[in-house]
């Protein structure tokens, strides 16, 4: 996720303009990656702008082990297609969203601001990866934020990305198709039932206060659909950050 101030949250983790100057860096100018010196190991020390990469403690993603079993809230989705609007940022593929999507959890209201992928996934469920991860991005009137995750493996090709991964750009840059329309509803599981606890983004700033509502149901994607994300992208996680005690609720 990337945040810039609080529009930062907004830029691949974060927000749909703001995220992708997140992505790059931010406001601070400090040049991360997923590997070298670069890495996430280092990320708390590149800049004085997200130290808390380094010393928080409710950073994401986690490794779920274990959850408490409570009566919440189901997740209701209400997004409309949108006209194909694809960055490459340099650390993930992202589509960016016209204003009008939301997801509703309990009496709370997020706007879908983007969705981005990571490969392989970011959160790990009792210590093994999936294969890719996509992050729907959200946020509130009140600048809450709050991701909708959900892990995918590879098998059938999904039907839904490939207009989407037809015209990725292979290097940093946006592509715009209005002749084409995305609809997540195709996309998101039928079956809701989530785990939920508090985070952060999980690329620099790193901000925490994220609401992280985690599909238990996987999809699917192809291996060539994989690998062609790997090609443009590369290893795009950040690897499972210490619990610290947190509780992870899950949906009966």
């Amino acid at each position: 996720m990337f945040v810039v101030g609080t529009a930062t949250a907004e830029t691949g983790h974060g927000a749909a303009k703001g995220q992708s100057a997140a992505k790059s860096g931010g406001h601070s100018g400090a040049h991360w990656s997923y590997s070298g010196a670069g890495g996430p190991e280092n990320w708390g020390k590149l800049s004085s702008g997200h130290p808390i990469c380094g010393t928080g403690s409710r950073q994401s993603p986690i490794n779920v082990a274990s959850a408490v079993t409570a009566t919440m809230a189901g997740i209701e989705v209400s997004y409309k297609p949108t006209p194909l609007a694809i960055v490459n940022n340099g650390h993930t593929i992202q589509v960016n969203y016209k204003p009008g999507s939301h997801m509703r959890v309990g009496n709370r209201t997020y706007r879908l601001l983007q969705f981005h992928f990571h490969a392989p996934s970011e959160h790990t469920v009792n210590g093994a990866a999936f294969d890719a991860e996509v992050h729907f991005v959200h946020k509130s009137d009140d600048g809450k934020l709050a991701v909708l995750g959900i892990l995918i493996r590879v098998g059938a090709e999904n039907r839904f990305l490939k207009p989407i991964w037809e015209r990725m750009p292979t290097s940093k840059g946006f592509q715009n198709d209005h002749s084409v329309t995305v609809d997540p509803n195709t996309f998101i599981p039928a079956k809701r039932a989530y785990r939920r606890y508090f985070g952060s983004l999980t690329t620099p700033p790193c901000s925490e206060g994220v609401n992280w509502f985690l599909l238990k149901t996987p999809i699917e994607m192809s291996r060539a659909q994989l690998e062609r994300f790997r090609q443009i992208v590369g290893v795009n996680n950040r690897p499972a950050q210490k619990a610290q005690h947190r509780f992870i609720l899950q949906s009966e």
